[in-house]
């Protein structure tokens, strides 16, 4: 099944964006492509198995260069979300294939309306890593990972999660205590788990402010990682994760 490409018209494919594509990097132009694409599959208007129209109707269509769309093209295949083969066009992949961990593809799932499962997936995913993170810190950590933390909720505490820098803070404050770990592999999860944190906390604010504050909940985790008490800091961080979803499980209710 062939579907129509989402228009970009509003801003990045029409004249003002042919005159950034001008005035700056190309990037700017196909990263828009992809993140309207990358949203539209992700909010399910394109269904695995369906068929991108071809590179010349959407570069038409959306006054964009066809080299544009290629180059969205191929970042949307990198992040397993499409194929592109001669003569069948790009068709969606399977839910399987997409790497759903990546930074973007968190991004265009929470642009539009999140599916609940996958939210509860990456609280699941959380439940599972950060616990284990934060027991290995609380063994691990060193005066430099300390500062971090403490600096990230002294952001937190003066920027509030309702702002950009606070839930930068936030993410800070997460990747702190993934980096105490000294465990090479769950560094891999930074910005992962950065990205899941953000999203979600930006998500649950949409409609309303936060139902409570959560920072006294970070200050738990912290508190038993300056401690050293591994059984502590797990706990702290799985009930901090479990609130989390119950806030962001009741924003989606709305």
């Amino acid at each position: 099944m062939v579907k129509e490409s989402p228009s970009l018209r509003a801003e990045e494919a029409t004249g003002n964006g042919k005159d950034r594509a001008t005035r700056g990097p190309g990037r700017r132009l196909h990263g828009a492509i992809a993140h309207k694409l990358g949203t539209a599959i992700l909010s399910g208007q394109y269904q695995p198995g369906d068929t991108l129209s071809g590179e010349v109707a959407f570069a038409e269509e959306l006054e964009v260069s066809r080299s544009a769309y290629r180059e969205a093209i191929q970042v949307l295949t990198a992040k397993g979300l499409v194929e592109s083969r001669p003569k069948a066009g790009t068709r969606v992949l399977p839910r399987t294939r997409w790497n759903l961990l990546d930074p973007d593809v968190l991004a265009w799932a929470f642009a539009g309306e999140p599916d609940i499962q996958f939210v509860r997936d990456l609280f699941e995913l959380r439940a599972i890593v950060e616990p284990a993170a934060a027991r290995l810190a609380a063994q691990r950590r060193d005066k430099d990972d300390l500062k971090l933390m403490k600096d990230a909720l002294a952001a937190m505490r003066r920027h509030t999660l309702a702002t950009d820098a606070g839930r930068a803070a936030d993410r800070d404050f997460h990747n702190a205590i993934l980096n105490a770990t000294r465990n090479d592999a769950l560094l891999v999860l930074t910005a992962s788990i950065g990205a899941a944190v953000n999203w979600t906390t930006q998500f649950k604010q949409r409609a309303r402010a936060l139902p409570r504050n959560p920072i006294p909940d970070h200050v738990r985790v912290y508190d038993a990682i300056v401690a050293g008490d591994p059984k502590a800091a797990a706990e702290a961080m799985g009930v901090l994760v479990d609130l989390a979803l119950e806030d962001t499980a009741s924003a989606m209710e709305r």
